[in-house]
């Protein structure tokens, strides 16, 4: 049994989505941001950076997104969630999910917190030189889906695919959100097509893509 801390919609979702794929029996435990609860003594304990996802793995918590993802692809490859150690498509999928991790997320961080950059708002050159940053991953991302697509690691879907397409998700109220790269789209349209992204969706109370 696995006990997922989340926030609807927030980086817990790939980790509910991998739950979900997966099958494991799990408890989902809500972290509400309108009650500070993520920066509470009890969340902290699980949590000290008091953000989400907080997955307890054996009684352990973990935390990180990706390295959940990553952690629970491991523990259950009967699901396919990540290729078998030591082949090709191993190594590609721990290139995607790092880079989406480290180049993707890390942007969406000064594009939505802009306290990170030391101002209550982004001026407007800061601002335009984030949204470009952004865009120029989905170029990228874009003109790999469309040469070697459909899915990130080619012909066969993993876990990987279901990050991207939350990642796209947060461009949804961007001047120009991810849906407008059309193999970028088809991949999401995949995603929001399967079984897990519906009951997410039903289960965390989501509505808007």
């Amino acid at each position: 049994m696995y006990t997922l801390y989340y926030s609807p919609g927030s980086a817990s979702m790939v980790v509910h989505l991998a739950l979900l794929e997966i099958g494991a029996p799990h408890e989902l435990r809500l972290v509400d941001f309108d009650r500070d609860e993520q920066h509470g003594p009890e969340y902290l304990k699980l949590n000290p950076r008091g953000v989400v996802p907080t997955l307890v793995i054996d009684g352990r918590p973990r935390m990180e997104s990706v390295a959940l993802l990553q952690m629970l692809a491991e523990r259950h490859p009967e699901a396919k969630l990540i290729p078998p150690p030591g082949t090709p498509e191993r190594e590609a999928w721990l290139q995607w999910a790092v880079f989406l991790s480290n180049t993707l997320m890390s942007s969406y961080r000064l594009w939505f917190y802009p306290a990170d950059l030391g101002a209550e708002e982004h001026d407007s050159a800061v601002k335009h030189a984030v949204q470009r940053k952004i865009e120029g991953v989905w170029d990228l991302l874009d003109a790999q889906l469309a040469a070697h697509g459909p899915w990130l690691l080619g012909q066969e879907f993993s876990g990987v695919d279901l990050l991207l397409t939350m990642l796209m998700r947060w461009s949804r109220n961007m001047p120009r959100p991810a849906t407008e790269w059309p193999a970028l789209k088809r991949l999401a349209d995949r995603v929001r097509a399967r079984p897990s992204w519906k009951k997410l969706y039903e289960v965390e109370g989501l509505t808007e893509w």
